[in-house]
């Protein structure tokens, strides 16, 4: 049997780090990228690769899709899942931090689809799944960026699939919904930072609390449970276009789908005011 290839970027933790640790459980030869390498560590044992990896430097992204080419002549499936919540009111988070928002969660991305192509399209074959979220569907306020970001992941995957198509290669977006991980606690984090303390401070308090919540409760899912998802469309033989994984996704989006606009908004603002007490 030809070994399958998996490279999963922002593997430190979460959904990333489960990834890894499924795709190897599944039979795949997997390599796992982040810039915190010392979290990896425990991913050596299971015999997971892993590597230092930048999504916002050229050579960073660069040298490790050369490495594992050089290494084994393809990576049958790319998991694009570096990426972080940059949460605040558009009017006061800085336009250099906007901009890094788009660098990390969708230049990186572009960037190492762009790596992984030619040999995939040499190969006929191979595999793009890109972690994009409920929120590439829905919004929030003070979540311009974030969701400008998810919103732009959702349209460059649907316009690539369309176009890899022809050459053999699939195109899957994930779209989880909250989920247990440190995410929420460091965006909550930045989002008080940028605007507890201006005019938008009522709304601040109550989206930081409820972006803490996704931080080790019950209403979030393991990230495991999204490791799985990504496991079935990696090898899937004719994978789904999406997977909405998680507690309340479907509902959400389906939600989305059929209220009005300022329906959705009273609904959306009135569940995040709860976290509030």
């Amino acid at each position: 049997m030809t070994e399958r290839i998996a490279f999963v970027t922002g593997a430190s933790t979460g959904i990333g780090f489960e990834t890894a640790r499924a795709l190897r459980s599944a039979g795949f030869i997997v390599y796992a990228g982040a810039r915190r390498v010392e979290k990896m560590h425990p991913l050596k044992a299971q015999g997971i690769t892993v590597m230092h990896l930048d999504v916002t430097i050229e050579d960073s992204m660069a040298s490790a899709v050369a490495l594992v080419e050089a290494a084994h002549g393809h990576i049958d499936v790319l998991v694009n899942n570096a990426g972080y919540g940059s949460y605040g009111s558009l009017e006061e988070v800085p336009l250099a931090e906007g901009r890094r928002q788009f660098e990390v969660n969708v230049m990186g991305l572009a960037r190492m689809t762009q790596l992984v192509i030619p040999r995939m399209r040499d190969a006929g074959s191979g595999r793009i799944i890109n972690v994009s979220s409920i929120g590439g569907k829905i919004y929030e306020p003070l979540g311009a960026w974030y969701h400008g970001t998810k919103f732009a992941v959702e349209g460059m995957s649907d316009s690539l699939r369309l176009e890899l198509k022809p050459h053999g290669i699939d195109v899957v977006l994930i779209e989880p919904a909250g989920t247990d991980t440190e995410w929420g606690t460091i965006a909550g984090e930045g989002l008080l930072s940028a605007s507890a303390r201006g005019p938008y401070k009522g709304q601040a308090h109550v989206m930081a609390a409820a972006l803490a919540s996704t931080s080790g409760q019950l209403i979030s899912t393991p990230p495991r449970v999204v490791a799985k998802a990504i496991v079935r469309a990696s090898t899937a033989k004719r994978p789904k276009t999406r997977y909405p994984v998680g507690r309340g996704a479907w509902s959400v989006l389906a939600l989305r789908r059929v209220l009005p606009d300022r329906v959705f908004d009273a609904v959306l603002w009135n569940s995040y005011k709860r976290f509030t007490g």
